[in-house]
């Protein structure tokens, strides 16, 4: 079954909602995230991050998008929602924020060649039919030495269990009535960083992510959140989702752009 990505219409007004399937990707996902780029720039990279233009492909309803805009950064956010990005607009203004976002698609970016520090892409790339555009696009749009930021999920046994049957298929656990995801279309560590050095992107570490709560109540926090005992912002709170040692599931990491290289 193909994925459903119209499902971020038909929703996407309730990016910020605690009660909306899609906020499962804020409680702590966004937080766990966030920290680990975090430290990448600041403490890895020796990178200020005050003033860097930074794109966000696939921004959502801004999650990201906010977190490095509250950290300095001039952030461009890109979605082919249109419902998603004046989600995101909104709570950007109703907070204070600036935050230029624009309809557009990973595969044909609405950005200038050359024109970020930083780029970042999360919970994305396994859901693009053309990963190699993605990537050449995202190669064009960062400048020489340009940093590049991601996430994914790969494609093993255990991925196929906790995001195909427990959040996607199963009537106790699933989060959604949409297909969001398709196993055949994550992707491996090794096989991203091929893609990746194939247009000029230096792969600088892969690292896990996860949940770090115990598993058994992984599944039966899933099984509160369909019932409606718990929302999904505070599934995702209790899944503490964050850096773990194994990329079976989910991995993110950074890559750096090889200087001259124009994707």
């Amino acid at each position: 079954m193909p994925i459903d990505n119209d499902v971020y219409d038909r929703v996407g007004e309730s990016w910020w909602e605690e009660k909306s399937p899609l906020n499962i990707l804020h409680g702590s996902i966004t937080p766990g995230r966030f920290a680990y780029f975090r430290e990448v720039l600041t403490n890895r990279l020796g990178i200020d991050p005050r003033n860097l233009r930074a794109l966000d492909i696939g921004c959502g309803g801004g999650f990201l998008a906010e977190e490095f805009n509250r950290l300095g950064c001039q952030v461009v956010g890109v979605d082919p929602s249109a419902v998603s990005i004046e989600t995101a607009r909104r709570h950007a203004a109703a907070t204070g924020l600036d935050v230029d976002y624009r309809v557009g698609s990973g595969e044909r970016l609405p950005v200038a060649d050359c024109e970020f520090d930083l780029a970042y892409c999360c919970d994305v790339l396994e859901h693009v039919s053309e990963l190699d555009t993605v990537t050449s696009e995202i190669a064009r749009a960062l400048k020489p030495e340009g940093i590049f930021l991601f996430d994914t999920v790969n494609r093993t046994l255990a991925s196929r269990l906790i995001v195909i049957k427990v959040m996607q298929e199963w009537r106790l656990t699933r989060f959604i009535d949409a297909t969001v995801h398709e196993w055949a279309m994550f992707i491996k560590p090794e096989e991203l960083v091929v893609t990746l050095g194939r247009h000029g992107l230096r792969t600088g570490e892969i690292v896990g992510l996860g949940p770090r709560s115990r598993r058994p109540f992984v599944l039966l926090n899933f099984i509160r959140a369909n019932r409606g005992r718990i929302s999904y912002g505070e599934l995702s709170r209790r899944l503490d989702v964050g850096r773990v040692k194994s990329t079976s599931v989910s991995y993110m990491g950074f890559a750096t752009k090889t200087e001259g290289v124009r994707g």
